[in-house]
């Protein structure tokens, strides 16, 4: 083993020091390893049916594996943790074997150890905990499909019906509409852009052409946090910028009732309307490959919203470093959604609804 002289060490352990303070992060730079393989495919929501409210997450947590289960008496002592205001015990599990798991004596499942039926493809499909049986929620993503909705009216009627109308009309003075194409002042951006393809939650391609704009303003503190996030060795993916305000009533019109958390009204506007918000992901810079959130972008379900406590240490790490790293150059996530931030001067900006061919940038 190679050994290194104290001042060697000082220096690196400065080195690093430095390193973290610049670039504006407050937890270890490296992620946690990826959870045990015979776990990857159990980790998810269980549940007796859909609509029953013992829902529980089965998790990995620095190397553990654990279920978060609702806290019937909140004055128990035990371990737990607040998610969407309901109290979770955190309870540890023992594995027997790779299907097979202990529980601790008292816990508030009521049984002392579950079997997990597995389907062909390696997921986690059924808990069997005895007298009950708890079902897997599938949201899409597991199994290599891109979440979808069901829409309200027909495509064809939906894109009519936003082209004809008009943007909001809004009072006040707004500041000089500027919108950049992301990659031209930093070529390392990655370009995932959902919306010029099928897919996405809405099944159909919604742009002509698969590039991103923003505010110069916003695009300048964007392309710091990128750079920033270079310097440990990720980098930024764009699945949106700036979004014509027709594709933002589409959404809308289309999106069920119980989903519209994941939609802007096209009455107020999005702040992508504005080229003030961006949707991001992070991929390896040595592998190329894109960073798995525990949850697709655009996917609407509790798994996008930023306190998510279940998936695993890594995927939770993830998220946080993207939010410290666009949170220290203005920019603040949406709560229901992972990958969306808005800059902080964007409601200085107009409603646009420019066409991407017509954009001069």
């Amino acid at each position: 083993m190679m050994k290194f002289k104290p001042t060697v060490i000082l220096l690196i352990s400065l080195f690093l020091i430095v390193l973290t303070v610049q670039v504006g992060f407050t937890q270890q730079l490296e992620p946690p390893p990826a959870e045990p393989s015979q776990w990857t495919g159990l980790i998810g929501t269980y549940s007796l049916s859909s609509q029953d409210g013992n829902t529980f997450y089965l998790r990995e947590n620095q190397d553990r594996l654990e279920i978060l289960f609702p806290l019937a008496d909140t004055h128990r002592k035990t371990e737990s943790l607040v998610f969407q205001g309901k109290t979770f015990e955190i309870i540890p599990l023992k594995e027997i074997d790779s299907d097979t798991f202990q529980l601790p004596p008292v816990n508030e499942l009521g049984v002392r150890k579950f079997r997990i039926l597995r389907d062909q493809d390696g997921f986690g499909v059924t808990i069997d905990a005895g007298k009950k049986e708890y079902q897997r929620l599938f949201y899409g993503p597991e199994r290599g499909k891109v979440f979808k909705i069901q829409p309200m009216k027909s495509l064809e009627e939906l894109q009519a019906e936003a082209i004809k109308a008009n943007p909001p009309t809004e009072k006040g003075e707004f500041l000089k509409v500027d919108l950049v194409e992301l990659v031209k002042l930093d070529k390392n951006l990655k370009l995932d852009i959902r919306y010029a393809t099928e897919n996405n939650f809405m099944g159909i391609p919604l742009y002509s052409q698969p590039r991103a704009f923003l505010q110069r303003p916003v695009t300048e503190a964007l392309v710091k946090a990128h750079k920033k996030l270079q310097a440990i060795g990720y980098g930024l993916i764009i699945f949106d910028a700036y979004r014509p305000w027709y594709v933002t009533k589409m959404f809308w019109d289309a999106t069920p009732l119980s989903m519209r958390n994941f939609v802007a009204d096209p009455k107020s506007g999005s702040r992508h309307n504005r080229g003030g918000a961006v949707d991001v992901g992070l991929y390896d810079i040595e592998s190329k490959q894109p960073i798995f959130f525990g949850g697709d972008f655009d996917e609407f379900s509790e798994r996008s919203f930023v306190s998510y406590p279940g998936g695993t240490s890594r995927e939770r790490w993830f998220r946080e470093i993207l939010r410290q790293a666009l949170e220290a150059e203005g920019f603040e996530v949406y709560e229901d959604e992972w990958w969306h931030f808005d800059y902080k001067d964007s409601k200085k900006y107009p409603i646009i609804n420019i066409l991407f061919e017509d954009i001069k940038s």
